[in-house]
């Protein structure tokens, strides 16, 4: 069981990404996803100010967008390795570039999310497909220069085993998130505690639930805090998904369920009873979320996650 430090204040990520720039405008859609953002300089504008608005508000760890940018998704929609290299060098740029222009003290982090699709774990490649996708996308964030890798929304413990393996044999630092039913259960079935103490055991820094909704990943939180030995976080799904199907994808911003203020309550009430050293918000996530959650939480200057992870 790991041991909180009740002083700490969590480190705030950034907000929904996708949801921002279909806010602003720019389809998110197969095949190119949210990658379509990274091929014009008129997208490349708006996602540098996503970016800069959730610095602005308060983040303290930026997300480059290569959530969509391993080599066999962006295969099928008819890029090659150079233009893969080059939109991933280009989202860890605008990472960057927002970042000095807000002057703000944050880190920028690296996606690496699930190689076919978040939401079903039926559709995990096998592991040697895991290890070549995970590898060539891990190594292209390193090199282009990010902070840390962000192993993110991963439903099976399979794949994220391989990607975090994939994270470190390119001398990333990496934190760990999945994406958990219910019942604090990846969405493989598999028990999130038994998932928390593998990774934690393979050299994941930090341990996190993302993607689930606010009263989910409070069961998930209390999981973690009780099977966890270091860092622990978390950031929810906070749309409104009434009417939706499970994981359905539709290609226009939905509407959060929580206020600013809500949120805000919502990350201070798990501060106060699990102590995360990490705390954000996925989708639904806007720039006033996260700036209410960071008047309530009060992160410290500067707030880099080295001083407690």
């Amino acid at each position: 069981m790991r041991t909180a430090d009740s002083r700490a204040a969590p480190v705030l990520l950034d907000g929904g990404v996708a949801t921002d720039l279909q806010r602003a405008g720019v389809a998110v859609r197969p095949p190119w996803w949210t990658s379509a953002a990274l091929r014009t300089e008129a997208h490349r504008r708006v996602l540098r100010g996503v970016h800069a608005a959730h610095l602005d508000a308060g983040a303290r760890v930026v997300t480059a967008n290569t959530f969509r940018c391993h080599e066999a998704t962006l295969r099928r929609a008819g890029a090659g390795p150079a233009e893969r290299v080059a939109l991933v060098g280009t989202a860890v740029r605008l990472a960057q570039q927002a970042r000095t222009e807000t002057g703000a003290a944050a880190l920028v982090a690296g996606s690496l999310a699930p190689v076919a699709d978040c939401y079903r774990p039926d559709l995990v490649p096998p592991e040697v497909e895991l290890r070549t996708q995970h590898g060539t996308l891990a190594a292209d964030l390193v090199r282009a220069g990010v902070d840390l890798v962000l192993v993110e929304t991963m439903n099976t413990l399979r794949e994220a085993r391989v990607a975090l393996a994939a994270a470190l044999a390119v001398g990333a630092r990496a934190w760990v998130s999945f994406v958990c039913r219910a019942d604090a259960r990846l969405l493989s079935g598999e028990p999130l505690g038994v998932a928390a103490r593998a990774v934690e055991r393979d050299g994941a820094e930090t341990v996190l639930v993302n993607c689930g909704t606010p009263a989910d990943t409070t069961r998930c939180l209390a999981e973690l805090t009780e099977c966890c030995a270091g860092p622990i976080g978390a950031y929810p799904n906070i749309e409104d998904r009434a009417g939706l199907a499970d994981g359905a994808h539709v290609d226009r911003p939905v509407p959060p369920a929580l206020s600013p203020v809500d949120f805000a309550d919502l990350l201070a009430g798990w501060h106060t009873r699990f102590r995360p050293a990490v705390l954000g918000g996925c989708c639904g996530t806007s720039p006033a979320h996260l700036r209410a959650a960071s008047a309530r939480l009060r992160p410290t200057e500067p707030a880099s996650p080295e001083a407690r992870t």
